[in-house]
């Protein structure tokens, strides 16, 4: 678990950039190349120490191999006499 406050928004941020990129029609391989670049970029700034960043990247895999964080909800219609206006 991440418990740095930078470490949380770098989380965030990788995240955010997966689920909105995924809406907009990447893919797994996309999002992957993506991902490790990123992670790459925080190792050769040195924002991060290297055990920070390696939680940080075994948290963003368990997020992108989770196939719940990129379902999109499935909205129910009602109708107005369903919900008893008529």
């Amino acid at each position: 678990m991440l418990q740095d406050a930078r470490s949380v928004r770098y989380y965030q941020r990788i995240t955010d950039f997966l689920v909105d990129h995924w809406n907009r029609g990447y893919r797994f391989d996309d999002l992957r190349m993506y991902l490790d670049g990123y992670l790459a970029a925080l190792r050769h700034s040195d924002a991060l120490e290297a055990y920070v960043i390696h939680r940080l990247e075994e948290e963003a895999l368990r997020f992108l191999h989770d196939p719940s964080n990129f379902v999109e909800p499935e909205y129910e219609l009602e109708v107005e006499r369903e919900r008893g206006y008529f």
